[in-house]
């Protein structure tokens, strides 16, 4: 399967934070979830294949490009969105296609405004007047119309409604139904990653915990519930992490098919991607045994 982006052995460090060889690979034709708590290195993961900050060690391909040395001619084939957003706000959406025209070669007005009639953007009002909704799908339209063959996504759908998420989830859908677009997304809303990612790639304090399919994923963890006496009992290299509530312990386990094998009398529960965060993240990790 091709690679569109490759992330080997990546390093970066700050006074009180070091990404540490972050390796992950997103295929083509596929929407890699990125998640991971605030923090943990996502921001500074994109910015590094982004080449806005230099990485002090490892390696970034993209379209088997070095992100360095090739840092244009890849710029010319990716869309990237942030969730700060970047346009003057006393632009208006035709200003954009001015600026926008002289940077890339293959920029198609008629593309981006296509993208504006179907998001409901009206052109001669400026960014300020715009919803953040609005704003967000000003920043795609403004990412597709020179057709970029991977979409680097920074919260995207962060503090949108329901129905506007849908929206520009549909969208994301739609961009890589040709199976020859990727996107990598990073969010914190774990629900819409389940609705539309192929894989899910978490970080945690600067480390990669997983990198793999989600509905392998979401198929292989679950959650155990049971009793203060049946804790004790279970090995703990079953236990990726665990929390206790007055009914007794919820237990994350990463493979829930050997566990139900082992524990046929314990309840095992379908997970989410939120609680397996939150248990990595949040719960108390097993205690050993005395």
């Amino acid at each position: 399967m091709e690679q569109v982006l490759v992330l080997k052995d990546v390093c970066k460090s700050y006074p009180g934070f070091t990404l540490d060889h972050v390796s992950f690979q997103v295929p083509r034709g596929s929407i890699m979830g990125f998640i991971g708590e605030n923090g943990a290195g996502k921001t500074t993961t994109i910015k590094l294949i982004l080449n806005e900050i230099k990485r002090q060690g490892g390696n970034i391909s993209v379209f088997g490009l070095d992100n360095q040395k090739d840092e244009r001619k890849i710029k010319e084939q990716i869309g990237v969105v942030l969730d700060e957003g970047f346009f003057f706000m006393d632009m208006t959406p035709k200003d954009i296609a001015k600026v926008m025209r002289s940077i890339y070669r293959s920029w198609e007005d008629s593309l981006y405004s296509r993208y504006l009639r179907e998001f409901q953007l009206p052109e001669n009002k400026t960014i300020k007047e715009y919803s953040k909704g609005m704003k967000m799908k000003l920043s795609i339209a403004t990412a597709l119309a020179h057709r970029p063959r991977l979409l680097i996504l920074d919260e995207a759908t962060s503090g949108l409604d329901p129905v506007m998420r849908s929206e520009i989830l549909d969208i994301f859908l739609d961009f890589i139904q040709d199976e020859d677009h990727s996107i990598l997304l990073s969010s914190h809303i774990t629900s819409d990653l389940e609705q539309i990612a192929d894989y899910i790639t978490f970080l945690h304090q600067g480390k990669v915990v997983f990198s793999c399919s989600k509905d392998d994923l979401l198929q292989q963890y679950g959650v155990m519930k049971c009793s203060a006496a049946d804790y004790e009992k279970l090995d703990r290299s079953d236990i990726v992490g665990s929390r206790q509530n007055r009914f007794g312990w919820e237990v994350l386990v990463s493979d829930q098919k050997r566990c139900r094998r082992k524990y046929p009398h314990i309840v095992i529960d379908p997970t989410t991607l939120d609680e397996i965060m939150l248990y990595y993240v949040k719960g108390n990790m097993a205690p050993e045994k005395e």
